[in-house]
């Protein structure tokens, strides 16, 4: 038996690939499949299953072009529905991989057709559960994803959900090792602890979930402090429940070079948006005006579907290199629309002559020198309302990043204000101020390493706390 976890840090997602005698199958597959073929060859092996815990609404799948290119069956839990050619399977159905065996355990709550996969090893012993988004370590899947409107609630799926980890999860062994299908970071659930892999005794005496005293308990807890989604989550779900463009042919699209001439172009045209992927720290220094960054060493594809617009054509202005890095890592959560990319870069753009824009960076010591004197300083702070409840600066105005994509949020900033921007760290407010810069506004500045600076600053900067103001 073979197991292996892999990993995606900016979905904080993990897919797996298990084998056993030549034959193997892949859990829960990202939307490029190379690294599961590849490993597949390079292991003599050959991918029979693709089993799929639920409907993903975070990511688009590989599900359909990693089908086409091995052949493998895409196998989905029970009360899935879908015109898609899957197998949709029943509660206890087991499926035979070399000398092991998966059973199908149907979990709804985080979705209605949410289904584990209990891995039973070559003496037919559970060994391992992939529980895709119905555990984690340290949480459960939220319950507020796949609700419908007039037919089913939160509360309702909370407590399906309940049932669900009551009957099917909770009477497993303690030594039963534990796969789930995200880890930190992920807005799949609000509590996930560090680790990628636990085992079942781990969670049952450690998961706040899995300790409430009743059902009752049980949907309080899971759903009191709940985020929004994010906005592209619904789009994603529909996405891996109707099919997609073939990978290859959004990456051949997407790498199309256009000179400083064709991109000028592409720019005048309706309906057309300029994303740069280079690091926050160097789009700073100057960008093609109109630009939005979304760099690809943060949350990259997270942050790109919550802000960009999916009915757009795309146009990106990358580190020379990484260009097909971010039309895949775009792809993953379902942006297909793109036009190509700037040959040569910024750095074409301006040797070229062309007029660029840039923000102007601050030491976290000059927004406390600022303060005082300046009347028009306006401090914008775009961590989460969470975040920000915890300690922030006193005078600052808290704008979460997510909410700056309606032009409604800046209504509060006007063309005077001297306005200083910062997150926890500054990957955040670098893309709130190109947002701003969208927007008009130009009488910004961003602040370098963002809260975390600040705090350091003592009593230079009044902090303040302001955590009755929201959800526990």
């Amino acid at each position: 038996m073979f197991v292996e976890q892999l990993y995606t840090g900016c979905l904080s997602e993990a897919a797996y690939y298990i084998e056993s005698e030549g034959e193997a199958a892949i859990i829960d597959p990202l939307r490029d499949i190379e690294e599961y073929v590849q490993l597949a060859k390079r292991r003599n092996a050959k991918i029979k299953f693709i089993f799929e815990t639920h409907f993903h609404a975070d990511f688009v799948s590989g599900h359909l072009d990693l089908a086409t290119a091995t052949g493998a069956k895409i196998i989905y839990g029970p009360g899935t529905v879908t015109k898609l050619p899957v197998h949709i399977s029943k509660d206890g159905e087991h499926f035979k991989l070399g000398k092991l065996q998966f059973e199908v355990l149907h979990t709804p709550g985080h979705t209605l057709e949410s289904s584990c996969y209990l891995l039973k090893d070559e003496q037919g012993v559970d060994a391992a559960i992939f529980t895709g988004d119905t555990l984690f370590v340290g949480d459960v899947g939220r319950p507020d994803l796949a609700q419908k409107a007039n037919e089913i609630t939160v509360g309702d799926l909370a407590g399906i959900l309940y049932e669900s980890l009551q009957t099917k999860i909770m009477p497993l062994a303690d030594n039963i090792t534990l796969y789930p299908g995200h880890g930190a970071g992920s807005s799949c659930g609000k509590n996930l602890g560090p680790e990628t892999f636990s085992t079942i005794g781990e969670q049952k005496q450690s998961n706040y979930a899995l300790q409430q005293p009743d059902k009752a308990a049980f949907i309080k807890a899971v759903t009191e402090g709940l985020q929004a989604p994010p906005a592209y989550f619904s789009i994603n779900a529909k996405i891996n429940k109707e099919g997609y463009e073939n990978i290859n042919a959004v990456i051949e699209k997407g790498m199309k070079a256009l000179s400083v001439e064709d991109f000028k172009m592409k720019m005048k045209e309706d309906n057309t948006f300029i994303l740069d992927t280079r690091i926050s720290t160097v789009f700073t220094e100057g960008f093609v005006t109109g630009s939005v960054s979304i760099g690809l060493e943060g949350r990259f594809a997270e942050w790109a579907g919550t802000i960009l617009p999916f009915d757009q054509s795309i146009l990106l202005v990358t580190e020379p290199g990484k260009e097909k890095e971010s039309i895949v890592r775009l792809a993953r959560v379902g942006f297909e629309k793109f036009v190509g990319f700037l040959a040569g870069g910024y750095a074409a753009w301006t040797a070229a002559g062309e007029k660029y824009d840039m923000i102007i960076d601050v030491e976290a010591d000059e927004l406390a020198m600022d303060i005082p004197f300046d009347p028009n300083v306006v401090v914008v702070d775009v961590r989460k309302e969470a975040e920000y409840a915890e300690s922030h600066v006193a005078i600052a105005l808290n704008i979460p990043l997510n909410d700056l994509i309606d032009p409604a949020s800046m209504a509060n900033l006007e063309d005077n204000h001297n306005i200083y921007v910062h997150c926890a760290g500054g990957y955040r407010s670098v893309i709130a101020l190109s947002l701003l810069k969208r927007q008009g506004f130009h009488n910004l500045r961003n602040v370098i390493g963002g809260f975390g600076q600040i705090k350091l600053l003592g009593d230079k900067i009044e902090l303040a706390t302001s955590v009755t103001e929201v959800n526990p």
